[in-house]
């Protein structure tokens, strides 16, 4: 009897041993930013979490998607194991601190102001002198730090910088380009001051997340793009990809 059980147990092993990986579940962090991440009541939705959804359903790999404020959501995916953030603006800072599937979209960043706020500024120079809102962890406060803005208010999210800028607490604030759209579309009083960057946006996965799987991941998000189900997701969601 020795030899088969020694047999059983070698096997198991060698499974455990050969596929780590595919015994893990994936677990995606993002926060609340309608159209590409935000919860329709319980359920984690968008333009860029079904993106997400088609990738990890086409590799059959099992994953979560938990809604969360961007700081804790970025930093369980800079410290925890199996864990990714998105969407996550790929810059030179950020890139050593990831490995990187993208991109979900290609965005600009712009500063926008309230409609009939005293904000006169029409270039990057002149939107220097105003406070300008972000939020804790967004890759914007570094660009704004990079190009010397002196007056910088870091807020918990996107909601409560949006609600100071609305009431007039902060002058300027940046914002993808999208959104802006939706929120002119939406009815919002808001207006376009100056491009603020431009970035790929992805899915930004911790340090020793595992190779193979990173691969099967792109692999997956290259083909929805190529067939044109990125697009048509956009589109589902109001939004225009362009070319």
């Amino acid at each position: 009897m020795r030899k088969p059980l020694l047999m059983i147990a070698t096997s198991l092993f060698s499974l455990s041993f050969l596929s780590p990986a595919c015994a893990e579940t994936v677990h995606f962090t993002t926060e609340e930013y309608p159209p590409f991440n935000y919860r329709d009541g319980k359920t984690p939705v968008g333009a860029t979490t079904d993106q997400i959804r088609k990738v990890m359903a086409d590799i059959g790999v099992d994953y979560t998607i938990d809604v969360m404020p961007w700081a804790r959501a970025y930093n369980q995916a800079l410290m925890e194991p199996m864990t990714c953030v998105f969407v996550t603006a790929h810059n030179e800072e950020r890139d050593p601190l990831f490995k990187w599937v993208q991109p979900l979209l290609i965005d600009r960043s712009i500063l926008i102001k309230h409609s009939g706020s005293k904000v006169t500024a029409t270039t990057i120079d002149e939107a220097r002198k105003y406070l300008v809102g972000t939020w804790r962890e967004d890759y914007t406060e570094t660009i704004l730090r990079q190009n010397n803005f002196p007056r910088i208010d870091v807020g918990n999210d996107f909601k409560a910088t949006l609600k100071k800028l609305m009431s007039d607490r902060v002058d300027l604030m940046p914002i993808s380009e999208f959104y802006f759209d939706k929120l002119r579309k939406e009815g919002n009083a808001v207006e376009k001051v100056t491009i603020l960057s431009q970035q790929p946006m992805g899915i930004a996965c911790q340090k020793n997340f595992p190779i193979d799987l990173l691969n099967r991941m792109q692999a997956a998000l290259n083909a929805l793009i190529a067939d044109g189900t990125q697009k048509q997701i956009f589109l589902k969601y109001g939004l225009n990809l362009g070319d």
